[in-house]
């Protein structure tokens, strides 16, 4: 996609700039000089702020003719109807980091803070409306088409696309003006498919796609093995990669100097709206607009000039920091949201608002099914119905979590709402227990079935706060039954360690889910065993495989709802997990902030402004 339409303000400017050089010329006098260089300086900004506001919230008559069209009369970008046309231009946005990185290469860091700020600076083809949200609209794509037989998609790129300019940190040599072509596409795949590249957990998304085809620069194929339901997903979210950064050598491309390229992968060269600025380790992460980013013919252009990221490790910290506004928005922890949040900066003058946000995950207990006490489907059940969910929600929670009753996002299609999870009856779970043959023969209040007594260990990792007034609640409960539960907490690592070695009973820990689901990682008999397998609780059933391999090649999303209702049922009535909690991201931001919506997914940080007489400088800066 081309950029021409930001080449008009370019003009003008220039020809003020040259004006302002003829000027210093012949004023011989310094403070006519410096009177005459504040008035260009304010002349400049306010033509700048002009284009802006006229560019950022939709076509202006002035820069794409009368008819609102673009240079290239393309079709338009989605989502641009939630940016606000009323936006004022300049300010910043300063969020936080928990943690620093080891490097910015997303394909090779599987760190979330790295892709948060890949989606920051690197667009994709397509992205999710803001509102309907299983539905893909274009972003650097014009277009798309699916084969009938749903193996091949080709892809109509827009022209003008531009790559951040950027200086190679190594050769000293500039890229400016670089456009983003099929090439950069297919680059991206092949990277990462590469074998000797460390990017597994992104090579695995990509292990059915079979290549992408190029035809020119403006228009490729991408070719899946066999139909999958995520390949529309998987294709429409490819990025480019700029070869001009990784590959700016001789010969063939060279994975483990990929890898290990530490200069080059300090940095990172996107073509989206934010341009990575600075890094500075252990403290902080710098971006700025990229101010010929192809968004700003098509509506999509960012009002904030500059996004920071600080690094601030204690929760509380981050609270102080919001109240003296050196910081603009964080997520509160459940004992801050309820605790801490009665002062006047969050009351209705304060300048703190606080947002319940849905968050795509949930909370569950995984129980080993290598574990005979496991193997039996109703002793599970009679687990879950131990579980007294109303008071933990209280009592642990602050009522700010919602019970879930399967493996599906709460709020999606997926999700059978109709099906509840267990209530909590203990009298129920007794007589389930002993229905399958678990007693108390000796009298000593533990259950037990041919001399052994029912006794199990939960691990989970000793970070968690929340854990350490669920589970013992937990434990109590399933005393009252005669289950002996048994608590152990461990360093993330050696959790991890030990659920990968399979060397527990049970574990409590959460899933992160997509829009569009895909079971067979979680829950197909295939993955047991397997190296990195999210299946550790080796769940094993027949036909939960027969429904995740329908489900794959279902394209039609209400039959493929039906099927996953079905899925969903049949988890729920085996409860392989004792299904917990989604809970709330307790979201809070400056209020001087404008056109924070809550959407499906949440907020969506590029559609914000703050008026002029509200923007704020970033310290430091």
């Amino acid at each position: 996609m081309s950029n021409r339409s930001f080449l008009t303000p370019v003009l003008l400017f220039l020809c003020l700039i040259v004006l302002a050089v003829i000027g210093a010329g012949v004023v011989t006098s310094i403070d006519r000089q410096r009177f005459q260089t504040e008035a260009l300086t304010k002349a400049v900004s306010d033509l700048s702020d002009r284009i802006d506001r006229l560019s950022a919230g939709g076509f202006a008559p002035a820069l794409f003719g009368a008819s609102g069209a673009t240079a290239y009369n393309e079709p338009p970008a989605g989502n641009a109807e939630f940016y606000d046309p009323k936006a004022e231009q300049g300010g910043r946005f300063i969020g936080a980091i928990t943690s620093d990185t080891g490097n910015m290469n997303m394909l090779i860091n599987n760190d979330a803070t790295v892709s948060d700020f890949w989606s920051l600076t690197c667009d994709t083809l397509a992205e999710r409306h803001m509102k309907d949200i299983d539905r893909f609209v274009p972003r650097m794509a014009e277009s798309w088409t699916l084969s009938e037989d749903k193996l091949t998609y080709r892809i109509k790129l827009r022209k003008g696309i531009l790559w951040h300019d950027f200086t190679d940190p190594e050769t000293g040599k500039k890229w400016e003006n670089v456009e983003v072509t099929a090439d950069d596409f297919k680059f991206y795949v092949d990277v990462i498919k590469d074998e000797t590249v460390n990017a597994a957990p992104l090579r695995s998304y990509l292990a059915d796609l079979k290549q992408v085809n190029v035809i020119n620069d403006h228009e490729f194929e991408v070719v899946w093995e066999r139909p999958y339901i995520l390949s529309e997903e998987i294709t429409l979210t490819l990025m480019p990669l700029p070869r001009h950064l990784y590959h700016a050598y001789d010969g063939p491309f060279d994975g483990a100097k990929f890898n290990d390229d530490h200069v080059r992968n300090r940095i990172i060269v996107g073509c989206g709206p934010y341009q990575f600025d600075s890094w500075e380790k252990g403290k902080r992460v710098v971006f700025k607009r990229f101010e010929k980013y192809y968004g700003r013919r098509l509506g999509i252009m960012p009002a904030l000039k500059t996004v920071v990221y600080d690094l601030i490790q204690h929760p509380n910290t981050r609270l102080q920091a919001l109240r003296s506004q050196t910081l603009d928005a964080d997520s509160l922890t459940t004992e801050q949201w309820v605790n801490n949040t009665g002062t006047p900066e969050f009351q209705e003058g304060g300048f703190l608002r606080k947002m319940r946000l849905p968050s795509m995950a949930y909370s569950y207990i995984g129980l080993n099914q290598k574990n005979p006490l496991f193997q039996d489907r109703n002793v599970r059940v009679a687990l879950s119905h131990l579980v007294d969910r109303k008071r933990i929600m209280h009592d642990v929670y602050s009522d700010l979590v919602r019970p879930v009753s399967g493996p599906f996002f709460i709020d999606s299609k997926a999700n059978d709402p109709a099906i509840e999870p267990y209530e909590y009856d203990v009298e129920k779970a007794k007589k389930m227990l002993a229905d399958a043959g678990w007693k108390d023969t000796d009298g000593d209040g533990v259950l037990d079935k041919d001399g052994k007594p029912f006794v199990f260990t939960v691990i989970y990792t000793n970070s968690s706060t929340t854990d350490q007034k669920l589970l013992p609640i937990l434990k109590e409960d399933f005393a009252r039954a005669g289950v002996k539960l048994e608590i152990l907490s461990l360093e993330w690592s050696v959790l991890l360690e030990r659920v990968d070695k399979q060397q527990f009973d049970a574990v409590r820990l959460a899933w992160r889910m997509s829009v569009s689901n895909d079971p067979y990682q979680l829950w197909h008999s295939e993955t047991i065993g397997q190296d990195g397998s999210s299946n550790y609780i080796s769940f094993n059933n027949p036909e939960a495989d027969r429904i995740i391999m329908e489900i794959r090649t279902c394209f039609d999303l209400d039959k493929r709802t039906e099927l996953y209702h079905k899925f969903h049922r049949l988890i729920h009535e085996e409860e392989p997990y004792i299904f917990l909690f989604s809970s709330y991201d307790l979201f809070v931001i400056n209020k001087r902030y404008q056109n924070v919506v809550e959407y499906p997914l949440g907020v969506y940080q590029n559609t914000f402004w703050v008026p002029k007489a509200q923007q704020m400088a970033v310290p430091g800066l």
